[in-house]
């Protein structure tokens, strides 16, 4: 048996405690940073952790238009003006005399189940071949159109196909300004499709198709 001198047993306990005080905290610490690296992770997965983000568009600016049946089955838009979003939409004059109202919701169904207006949607390459002088294209070229999921993005063929559907240049140029305010004031919203609460917001004049 080994005797051990007073001061040896004392400095033999400090060293053992000691060395479990470090090991507990480097314990401590390695779930520590376990746990803030988790966290980070959630972060920046997805949205929130998540999954894709959903996305809502609104506006700020809206448009109200006037339009007329020319000819049987051919439309133009034969004004337009700044509205309040929720005063948005199209008063539709047909040559019988009689007159419908249009939601901006309403308008949007018809553009996206016509199948003309609806190859914008679908495939925008061959949206060319098949759009006409009717009313769900006149509802897509017109400044209401943004309002509808039209691209903001400009385009020399669809800046052809929008000034076509006005009754005259004053007309047209008139509405350019509209739709550039109408534009200029889009928002989308983004949540978590998990449902979180967190969101976000972005004013954007130059996306491309809107949900």
């Amino acid at each position: 048996m080994t005797i051990l001198r007073q001061g040896t047993l004392l400095r033999r306990v400090k060293d053992i405690t000691l060395g479990t005080t470090l090991t507990i905290a480097l314990l401590n610490g390695s779930v520590m940073l376990q746990s803030c690296g988790n966290n980070r992770s959630d972060e920046t997965g997805g949205s929130y952790g998540d999954g894709p983000a959903e996305e809502t568009v609104t506006f700020k600016k809206g448009v109200r238009s006037v339009i007329t049946e020319t000819a049987p089955g051919e439309f133009k838009i034969t004004d337009e003006t700044e509205a309040e979003p929720s005063a948005s939409g199209a008063i539709v004059n047909y040559k019988d005399g009689h007159s419908d109202t249009l939601s901006v919701e309403a308008a949007r169904k018809l553009v996206q189940n016509d199948p003309s207006t609806s190859r914008y949607f679908n495939d925008p390459g061959s949206y060319g071949q098949h759009h006409s002088n009717g009313l769900s294209n006149a509802l897509l070229w017109g400044g209401l159109g943004y309002m509808l999921g039209r691209s903001t993005a400009p385009r020399y063929n669809e800046q052809r196909y929008s000034s076509g559907f006005y009754t005259n240049p004053n007309t047209y140029n008139r509405s350019q300004q509209i739709g550039r305010t109408v534009t200029s004031s889009r928002v989308v919203t983004s949540r978590p499709s998990g449902g979180r609460s967190g969101f976000f917001s972005r004013s954007s004049g130059g996306r491309g198709f809107s949900g």
